[in-house]
């Protein structure tokens, strides 16, 4: 089969990085996270005293930081300015100021151009909220990946609690709501299903049984 250009669109806890990792995996593609790359910049904002809603600063920021995936035996690990931030980028305060800094139009830009280079060769598939509606609107193939919210906070909640114990289930969902209407109202590149992307609800599924799911639609589309 050819090499293909696969998106994976959907809200936070929907389980698009497990299964955008083993869809990979399984097709022997390159995964790039590209929320990760947003939160990169949240993290280059915070340690240079940058307000995420200073669009200005936040603007000229992105324009002069370096921004890489390396390829580890673990997975992916994003690289800022020479440094491993990958640990850092979950962090509740990081996860909302990054959703504030996804919204404005400058950074969008200047993270687009890296993203449509990472996947200018095919087989890639991309993990994101636009990237079948606005980075990549001739993607071979398009999923959107959603879930009941409560079951996206829950999913959340255990992949936070090790790492931030404070953090409640109440809150987690709170703050997945907030940015879940954040995300879908923006005027730039809003949170939505590409109109010919395959909406795959995976509540009540398990990772396992999505990406075959999403394996049989690219064998149906590409035989």
């Amino acid at each position: 089969m050819k090499p293909l250009l696969i998106t994976i669109d959907g809200p936070a806890g929907a389980g698009k990085t497990t299964v955008s990792r083993e869809l990979a995996r399984q097709l022997s593609y390159t995964y790039v996270d590209t929320g990760a790359l947003y939160r990169g910049i949240a993290v280059a904002a915070r340690d240079a005293g940058v307000p995420p809603d200073d669009e200005p600063g936040v603007a000229a920021l992105a324009g002069t930081v370096a921004l890489a995936f390396t390829k580890t035996a673990s997975g992916p690990r994003l690289v800022l300015n020479g440094m491993d931030i990958t640990d850092e980028i979950r962090s509740p305060d990081i996860t909302m100021a990054a959703s504030r800094i996804s919204a404005q139009p400058a950074v969008r830009k200047s993270l687009m151009g890296l993203q449509r280079r990472l996947g200018k060769e095919k087989g890639v598939v991309f993990e994101g909220r636009d990237m079948g509606t606005v980075v990549f609107p001739d993607a071979d193939v398009k999923f959107y990946l959603d879930a009941d919210l409560k079951i996206r906070a829950t999913r959340r909640y255990r992949e936070l609690r090790s790492k931030t114990p404070a953090q409640d289930l109440d809150a987690v969902e709170e703050q997945m709501k907030i940015r879940d209407r954040n995300d879908s109202s923006r005027r730039i590149a809003p949170l939505r299903p590409a109109e010919d992307a395959v909406t795959i609800d995976s509540t009540d599924l398990t990772a396992a049984a999505v990406v075959r799911l999403m394996i049989s639609v690219i064998r149906q589309k590409f035989p």
